[in-house]
């Protein structure tokens, strides 16, 4: 059985990706702040010491690196701080990768593709230090993430989806931003297929084809929970990425369009998936 090596597992997407490999996979999962689950080990992301170290006791075949700050607002306001995260931290695994023979899986972004802001440009700097893994990689890019999660703590936004059906609250979403969404099993299922495959050197990006907001998002997803959700214009700037689905079709990789995730999402909430 192959071992994989999960770096921030008690994250949002990480605690997915946890939760579901771990039945195909020897899966360790590793935490800097937050232990989400008793087995988890402690490893700081700027501290390459102690990330070799952790690597070279385990010693897995795969690093899925997941580690990193998502808030583009927060890398805006922390410039050097989201370059120590973002960038040095997936150098360290990098490296430290290296030195073990591991392969790396990064986590990074559609924001990548053509980056405007510092969240972006230290996505791109992480995808260059993962193409420095010599025995191999593969990069992801997800756009904005949806569905469950073990850690539904986190401030990510379908969590807050979550306290709106928990909490019977009506919703108020923004209409202007457009993006193509990622359901976040979609994640597991590639990297679980790529890992079994043995498939490698590639760029992957992971998103429904269809363009939505964050409105239809809640819209489609609340009103399966009769939470009535409000249209606002936030004029939001950022710009419209958009990404084609021939990557998943060359590689044979699974794929899903609009509705197909949002079926997921409403059964796994409705079923209590992942839910205490």
């Amino acid at each position: 059985m192959k071992k994989i090596l999960i770096t921030g597992a008690s994250s949002y997407v990480g605690a997915r990706l946890y939760n579901d490999l771990k039945k195909d996979f020897a899966v360790t999962g590793t935490y800097n702040t937050n232990k989400l689950f008793e087995e988890f080990l402690r490893m700081d992301i700027t501290d390459y010491n102690g990330i070799y170290k952790t690597i070279n006791s385990v010693s897995p075949d795969v690093i899925l690196h997941v580690v990193g700050n998502p808030n583009a607002r927060w890398c805006e306001a922390n410039p050097k701080e989201a370059v120590k995260i973002n960038e040095d931290g997936t150098r360290n695994v990098v490296n430290a990768a290296n030195q073990t023979g591991a392969k790396v899986i990064y986590m990074s972004s559609v924001a990548a593709i053509n980056p405007v802001n510092i969240y972006g440009e230290t996505k791109l700097a992480g995808e260059t230090f993962a193409k420095d893994a010599k025995a191999g990689y593969i990069i992801l890019r997800p756009s904005l993430i949806i569905g469950l999660s073990p850690n539904t703590s986190n401030d990510r936004p379908f969590n807050r989806l979550l306290r709106n059906i928990d909490e019977k609250t009506p919703a108020v979403y923004d209409t202007s931003w457009k993006f193509q969404p990622t359901w976040i099993g979609h994640i597991s299922e590639i990297v679980g297929t790529l890992i079994k495959t043995d498939t490698f050197y590639e760029t992957i990006s992971i998103t429904v084809p269809e363009l939505k907001s964050r409105y239809d998002l809640a819209k489609d997803i609340l009103s399966h929970f009769n939470i009535p959700v409000t249209p606002k214009n936030d004029n939001d700037k950022t710009p419209v990425i958009i990404v084609d689905q021939k990557k998943l079709e060359e590689l044979s990789l699974p794929q899903y369009n609009y509705q197909d995730i949002i079926e997921k999402i409403v059964k796994e909430i409705e079923g209590g998936f992942l839910r205490s």
